[in-house]
């Protein structure tokens, strides 16, 4: 028991050191496609890939690896439940970096956001499950031939396939939730992989010879292919719409996915007690509310749809001023 309080502890630092590096890499993306949009280079969200030719763009990837190292490590150390929901301190980091960096203020109503992010993640903490549901790959590859996780999985992979080909090349540069939506869905796939990676690796060092394993090759197989499909549309978002626009939204339908995903297959809600879960759920509900302040939305709603006057070749100095958490200076 004590060591599973370790291992707790051990995933929880990871996580929120995790959100630092995830949080300024935002920025450092940002600035990086706002210097190609500035040179006239095709953009992003046009699909375009200049973006591979720009060093600020290269600075924001590699703190984003770093970021996500942390997290896959943290998530062989402790429960997705209480990792994933942790991400909205990297909403807190992207809003204040922002006010430097992007020439955005941070308004009172961002200021309480990040403070109910602050308040939201604590309580998260303390009524999140301490206890594995998976300890090894054979009871991962167990889980993995639920079928509960094979029908979550194959809608998944459906409706992703659906907005990529379908609804993406219509509606992608109008609407901010169709590149998000697909992040979304399949990031909850990938979080899987890595949980299913870090235990791996964890008894890789406990002398168990998981390179063998088959499973192990498919989960990084997977996880490749659904952090390139990631890359790609977030990249996109981010080129059109305004970070503080994008990261909220992400991080809430990434989280709500990943937790739909988490109690499907690792089930950790059903080791709860019913303070813990209605505790977990509360926290989680709390940092909604600190990413969409309730009073900021009611007069400055987020533009999920571009006006037909702010295409995509327009500067995306336009969208700071529609910002969900920082109004522009």
């Amino acid at each position: 028991m004590e060591g599973n309080r370790v291992d707790f502890y051990i995933g929880l630092s990871l996580a929120v050191s995790s959100s630092a590096f995830i949080g300024g890499s935002f920025i450092l993306k940002k600035k990086g496609l706002l210097r190609l949009a500035s040179k006239g280079s095709m953009r992003a969200g046009q699909g375009g890939h200049a973006y591979l030719k720009e060093w600020l763009w290269w600075a924001g990837l590699i703190s984003m690896g770093v970021g996500e190292a942390a997290n896959f490590a943290a998530y062989a150390f402790a429960p997705a439940t209480l990792v994933t929901p942790l991400g909205a301190l990297s909403v807190l980091v992207s809003a204040v970096l922002s006010t430097y960096f992007l020439n955005e203020r941070l308004n009172i109503h961002g200021k309480v956001g990040c403070l109910l992010c602050i308040l939201g993640s604590t309580v998260m903490v303390i009524h999140a499950p301490q206890e594995e549901e998976v300890a090894s790959l054979t009871a991962m590859a167990e889980k993995l031939k639920d079928p509960g996780f094979i029908v979550f999985a194959v809608c998944v992979v459906g409706s992703s396939l659906v907005l990529i080909f379908a609804v993406a090349p219509r509606f992608g540069q109008k609407n901010v939730l169709v590149y998000i939506l697909i992040c979304s869905v399949i990031g909850s796939l990938s979080v899987s992989c890595v949980k299913g990676l870090g235990i791996g690796i964890k008894e890789l060092f406990a002398g168990t010879a998981v390179l063998k394993e088959p499973l192990f090759w498919s989960l990084v197989i997977c996880l490749v292919i659904c952090i390139s499909v990631q890359i790609n549309y977030l990249n996109r978002a981010l080129d059109i719409f305004n970070t503080s626009i994008v990261t909220p939204i992400y991080y809430v339908f990434f989280t709500t996915s990943v937790m739909a995903c988490s109690a499907i297959l690792f089930k950790e809600w059903l080791r709860m007690t019913v303070d813990g879960v209605v505790g977990t759920i509360s926290g989680f509900l709390t940092i909604i509310l600190g990413i969409f302040p309730a009073p900021r939305l009611q007069r400055h709603p987020i533009p999920l749809e571009l006006p037909p006057s702010l295409s995509a070749e327009g500067s995306s100095r336009h969208f700071i001023a529609s910002a969900a958490i920082c109004d522009a200076s």
